[in-house]
């Protein structure tokens, strides 16, 4: 997981789910993305591991303004959110668990 996305901050208007306490996996999915329902039980995993974490799993085809405005270009694509909305890492393709770990390390 890598990059920075500065300041940009989603929330529950842009995720129609509300925040996780401490830091919000963002999953954008596609329909026929294998590699999507894989990154999904990882996600769902960790989320169920660390207490005050939230996963989001978004179909990216639906909310195709959204997926622009950040630049999504491929599913699976996942954003690590702090508290706070900000989108502290960023990565495409299906995340190993050991990754997803290390990456909520920087939200919370």
């Amino acid at each position: 997981m890598h990059g920075r996305d500065g300041e940009r901050r989603l929330g529950a208007a842009e995720l129609g789910e509300e925040l996780g306490e401490r830091a919000t996996l963002v999953q954008f999915s596609s329909a026929f993305c294998r590699p999507c329902r894989a990154t999904w039980r990882t996600l769902q995993d960790v989320a169920a591991m660390v207490e005050g974490v939230t996963h989001v799993d978004i179909d990216a085809e639906a909310r195709l303004a959204l997926v622009r405005e950040l630049g999504i270009v491929s599913t699976p694509t996942v954003l690590v959110l702090d508290a706070g909305g900000r989108i502290v890492r960023r990565a495409a393709g299906q995340p190993r668990r050991a990754d997803v770990i290390a990456a909520l390390g920087q939200a919370v």
